[in-house]
Order: structure tokens, then C-alpha cells, then sequence
């Protein structure tokens, strides 16, 4: 079967998937009690997991989780490298709150299916909107629910991980809450941009050990940061088998834009 038609009847099942889940999304938001919207948010992760999981080009390893991820609220950060990181992640047995961008929201179905999980909308050319972001989030980890971050802020280019920005690691030591570094490769590429068809690749995603907060202040967010930044990019490297400092070059070629 060519990449063409397995691109097109993936594509096609994702569809059958958003418009099914549509009307379940809202019936289970309806009728929820739980102000952080697990089940409703669960059902919504599985359509993501179901285009990682039935798409046949894929080859997906997930490890590192133990059950100790499915009690406790972290805030949770991954590099980023393309669209496709999304359904990964989603392969993930937990409940998380995605802090998405704006634009995604706007998207027919799926930015309604956004808004009935529960995600966050965040529009980085509002600095008042960061601000609401950091409200949002607070309230989900104090009901015990995790949130998720992209701190690179957008996909990388070349595959190397970029600067880290600060308000993931700042919202942590806020909320005392432990940092959940999870690291994902294999996705570059898979799907280009402007283009439909997916290519075939092997595709890991592992859940690292949390980075404890505990009596951090405010003034050790960069440390924080750059700590989960190291952590992430040596695990890179260890699955490229580069030496240390080839992932950290697209960390001080962002720093210098």
C-alpha cells in the first residue's frame, strides 16, 4: 500500500474520529462533576492516541511510566518537533491540561474539542493572556491535574532542542508542584509542513525522573529551567549517540536570535 493512500485513509479516520467524538465530548462535559475534567479530557486524548496507535508507517515505543505519574499533578514539559509530538503524548495513561496556542482553538471541531477538555488557551502576543494561563493552571494542579507545556514555545526546525522559556518552571516553584520532563524523537519529518502524507518512522517517547521544586523561590527558576533543559537534552543525545554539546547547539543558536 503506497504512503499516498495510508496518508489519505489516515487522514480520513481522523476526521471520523474528531466528528464522532464531538457529541461525546459535549455530553461528558455536560454531565461531569469534576472541576478538572478528567474523564471528559481522557475521552479527548484518545483520539490523538488512536491516530499514533492505527497509523501503520509508525513504530512507537513509549517508557518510563510508572504509576506514580497517574496520582500525583506535575507540571509537564517535552522538546518539541512536530505537529505529530501531539498524538504521542497522548499515548500517555494520564490526564493532562495542554497549554495550545491560540490559533488551535480557532479550528473548526478540533478547537471545540479543546475548549470541552479543558485545555488552555494562551495568545503569546497578549502578555495578559500569560497571565490568565498561569491563573488556569494553578486551579488545575490544585485539583490534582497536571498541565503540559512545550517550553521551546514552537517546533523545532532542525531537530535540536531550543532555548527553554521560563513560565512552565516559574508556575512549578509557584505551585510547589514537581517538574515531569518527558522527551520525544523520531517525529521530525514525519509529517512536513505543507504537506499531508505522513512518512514511516520510529518514534520514542520515555517519561524521566520529576525534578523535585521543593523549597525553590521564585529566583531559582532559571536554574530550574536549565537543570530540565540538560536533563532533556543529554536523554537526546543518548538516543542520538552524539556527544553533549551537539543538542545544546540549537540552544545557543536560539539564544542568539
Amino acid at each position: 500500500m503506497s504512503l499516498a493512500w495510508l496518508s489519505v485513509r489516515t487522514w480520513a479516520v481522523l476526521i471520523v474520529l474528531l466528528l464522532t467524538w464531538l457529541p461525546l465530548l459535549a455530553i461528558a462535559r455536560l454531565f461531569e462533576r469534576d472541576p478538572a475534567h478528567r474523564t471528559t479530557g481522557r475521552l479527548f486524548r484518545w483520539v490523538g492516541k488512536l491516530m499514533a496507535t492505527l497509523n501503520s508507517v509508525w513504530q512507537i515505543r513509549v517508557d518510563g511510566v510508572t504509576t506514580q505519574e497517574l496520582s500525583h499533578p506535575y507540571v509537564v514539559v517535552c522538546n518539541h518537533q512536530s505537529m505529530v509530538d501531539i498524538p504521542i503524548i497522548c499515548c500517555l495513561p494520564w490526564e493532562m491540561k495542554w497549554i495550545a496556542k491560540a490559533e488551535l482553538f480557532k479550528i473548526p471541531v478540533l478547537g471545540w474539542l479543546m475548549y470541552l477538555a479543558g485545555d488552555i488557551r494562551v495568545d503569546r502576543r497578549d502578555k495578559s493572556s500569560r497571565a490568565r494561563v498561569m491563573v488556569s493552571a494553578r486551579q488545575y494542579l490544585r485539583d490534582r491535574c497536571s498541565v503540559m507545556f512545550f517550553p521551546e514555545g514552537t517546533r523545532s526546525r532542525d531537530g535540536r532542542l531550543r532555548a527553554f522559556t521560563d513560565g512552565a518552571f516559574r508556575l512549578a516553584i509557584v505551585a510547589k508542584v514537581p517538574v515531569l520532563p518527558l522527551v520525544v524523537d523520531g517525529t521530525r519529518g514525519v509529517l512536513p509542513k505543507n504537506s499531508w502524507k505522513f512518512s514511516p518512522a520510529e518514534i520514542r517517547l520515555r517519561v524521566l525522573t520529576p525534578v523535585d521544586t521543593s523549597g525553590l523561590k521564585i529566583e531559582d527558576t532559571a536554574a530550574l529551567r536549565d537543570r530540565v533543559h540538560e536533563i532533556i537534552a543529554r536523554q537526546l543525545d543518548d538516543w542520538r549517540a552524539t556527544h553533549p554539546s551537539v543538542a545544546l547547539i540549537g540552544t545557543a543558536a536560539a539564544a542568539g536570535h
